[in-house]
């Protein structure tokens, strides 16, 4: 078992100092950092590789890393590559090295329930082992990891690629002219963390570039038949900008829907309420007020729902229409696959997503993941470059579909 320190596809970035009105100076931040670990509002992403060497000879390998806004939202804090090191060495490789390559779900959880003197294992930390883990039962049944997946959680779905979701970063316009011509099936994410710069007082800044981009899309897209769905992600903004009125809000939500107009919408945290059962409240009374006035807009929810936990308590109420299931915050992968089956069979959207501040085989397995639980839509990772998470997610899931497809043809009678 290795491991090595390894890039991530972006940055680690203080969210807390972004919505209190930190300034961009060139492309970092000026100011002082507010959320605890951090030494830079934002700082170079770190992740750590994981290696498991198999008997046959073959390599087994899954990334740890962390969301942009670590230590957010109820997240665990800012993730550290040489830290994340030692507990591998330490906790995770004398109970995995020599363990046979039965059940992922079994080897799963039990990296799931170690603990070290301060608790649980860092989120980021189970992410990666278990990758390497759902990577190592593959290679060693000579399925891929999305066949793994459907066989041992018996999700029933034929391995077809998903919708893919891409996000602009703080390029929305030229970024989003990217998905157009390239028919990405949802857009833009848009990076709406700030109400000065982003939003707008009155919302009048969110306002006007969707008023842009359904221009742009109308005036680009390759044929009338490609209407994508339009999803942007308001870090709470929405509710900074109207004083946490519920019904303003929804007044503006709906607003909004109808200059989306003829795609449909989801918004995402528009809300930040503080805590997982005021956020929870807020959003139950945020989709009652949408529905009275008749809008489609959907919400969806993100911070404040990190766990499987967690998005057991926001279906269960209906605090949503649109589950974030962020994968690097679920922890291992396995409550990941979980969250997302849950979310289906429940009937709302499941969203495999996770963060720009991943890695390539981080966003790999993600895909895996997607297709195989049926997902509503997966997050283009990783980055904010458009074209490496489509190409790096897409790729992946048009191997995995045309591997599903001889299979299904050689076993046809």
């Amino acid at each position: 078992m290795l491991t090595r320190p390894v890039r991530t596809g972006f940055f680690a970035d203080d969210q807390a100092a972004i919505r209190a009105g930190a300034e961009h100076d060139g492309f970092a931040y000026s100011g002082v950092p507010v959320t605890p670990g951090f030494s830079a509002i934002r700082q170079a992403g770190e992740a750590l590789s994981v290696l498991l060497l198999l008997e046959d000879g073959s390599v087994a390998h899954g990334d740890c890393a962390a969301v942009q806004y670590s230590g957010a939202g109820g997240r665990d804090p800012l993730f550290r590559a040489e830290e994340a090191a030692r507990v591998v060495d330490e906790h995770l490789a004398p109970m995995l090295v020599g363990a046979e390559l039965g059940s992922f779900r079994e080897l799963a959880g039990r990296v799931d329930a170690c603990r070290t003197a301060s608790g649980p294992l860092h989120t980021a930390v189970r992410y990666g082992v278990t990758q390497a883990l759902l990577d190592a039962v593959a290679l060693s049944r000579r399925l891929t990891m999305a066949e793994v997946v459907r066989d041992e959680y018996a999700t029933g779905v034929d391995l077809e690629p998903v919708p893919m979701f891409a996000q602009t970063g703080d390029d929305r316009y030229a970024n989003a002219e990217k998905m157009i011509l390239k028919r990405v099936d949802v857009l833009p994410h848009g990076l709406i963390n700030n109400v000065d710069a982003k939003l707008g007082r009155r919302g009048e800044l969110l306002e006007d570039y969707l008023r842009w981009l359904v221009a742009r899309i109308a005036a680009l897209r390759p044929d009338a038949a490609y209407v994508p769905r339009l999803h942007v992600d308001t870090y709470g903004t929405v509710g900074l900008a109207f004083g946490g009125d519920v019904e303003a809000v929804a007044g503006y939500l709906a607003r909004l829907g109808e200059i989306a107009g003829p795609h449909e919408l989801v918004v995402e945290h528009p809300i930040d309420a503080g805590g997982r059962e005021a956020q929870i409240e807020a959003y139950v009374r945020l989709r009652s007020a949408l529905r009275r006035t008749g809008s489609p807009v959907k919400i969806a929810v993100d911070e404040w729902c990190n766990t499987l936990e967690d998005i057991e308590m926001f279906v269960d109420h209906g605090a949503a229409d649109v589950i974030h299931v962020k994968t690097p915050d679920l922890g291992g992968i396995g409550d990941a696959i979980e969250a997302l089956l849950l979310v289906r069979d429940r009937g709302l959207m499941a969203y495999c997503g996770g963060t720009c501040n991943e890695t390539d085989r981080s966003a790999q397995v993600s895909a895996h993941v997607a297709m195989a639980c049926g997902a509503s839509q997966v997050l283009a990772k990783p980055g904010m470059g458009v074209d490496e998470g489509l190409m790096i997610v897409g790729n992946e899931m048009a191997r995995v579909a045309a591997i599903a497809a001889a299979r299904r043809e050689m076993v046809l009678p």
